[in-house]
């Protein structure tokens, strides 16, 4: 089912919002080599608990952390780790969200660690401007599918693979809610658009193929079948009689 959210719940989701887009925008002051996955994931525990409010992804589906931490080739879903150190030239994805008075906010980001080669620079470019573009088409009137046509077809012009296994969501009450928002489609089919829906919108888009796989005794992360990066971003929307309403506004990091 679909909830179509009040003006006072969209007020809440933007606090909820704040405090998720500040979490990875405080994160982003300890990105550098010789950083631990694992201290990254501490950062945005200290910082959501700061704000008052609780990390929604913590224990959800039994994950045992406060943000997915996912480097290089992992796609999403990477587990933090005190002996997963970073180093420089790698790109570490950062997945979390808080909750706050009975709402969910929910955001990713992809940050460099030091100098990046200009390909992973591109496809990082490429994925952030997929997701403003994907943005752009949510507006009352359109579809779930005029969401995801544009995102495959701009990632792909540019040669990259776009994951079919995993998608953005509704987000509200739960962290995940309908409808699911894929980043491919047809234009003008799914699920109709309407003012109080919200959403996360989330490119994963890959520099090679669009093909994953797990490893054996890893249940969460998923990697790129090809062993090449990928980038992931993240906003949670609100989409409004004025167009969509992003609610996880990062100013130091977009």
């Amino acid at each position: 089912m679909i909830v179509l959210k009040s003006a006072r719940e969209l007020e809440i989701m933007k606090e909820a919002g704040r405090i998720s887009a500040g979490a990875l925008m405080e994160v982003g002051k300890y990105v550098r080599p010789g950083v631990s996955t694992l201290e990254l994931d501490e950062v945005c525990y200290n910082y959501i608990k700061s704000q008052g409010a609780e990390p929604n992804f913590l224990h959800l589906y039994d994950f045992p952390n406060t943000a997915c931490i996912s480097v290089n080739d992992e796609i999403i879903h990477g587990i933090p780790s005190k002996n997963r150190i970073l180093k420089e030239g790698d790109i570490v994805s950062v997945d979390t969200g808080a909750k706050i008075d009975g709402y969910n906010g929910d955001n990713a980001y992809t940050f460099y660690v030091g100098e990046v080669s200009p390909e992973v620079q591109r496809l990082c470019e490429t994925t952030r401007e997929a997701l403003l573009i994907g943005i752009q088409q949510a507006v009352p009137g359109n579809r779930v599918g005029d969401i995801g046509a544009a995102i495959q077809e701009y990632c792909e012009s540019r040669g990259y693979g776009v994951v079919r296994e995993y998608e953005g969501h509704g987000i509200g009450t739960k962290l995940h809610e309908e409808p699911g928002v894929p980043n491919f489609g047809r234009p003008h089919k799914g699920v109709r658009l309407l003012p109080g829906m919200t959403i996360a919108i989330e490119p994963m888009i890959n520099m090679g193929t669009a093909k994953i796989k797990q490893l054996p005794g890893d249940e969460w992360t998923v990697f790129t079948a090809d062993g090449k990066p990928s980038a992931h971003y993240e906003h949670s929307i609100a989409i409004t009689e004025d167009g969509p309403v992003i609610l996880t506004p990062r100013p130091t990091l977009d």
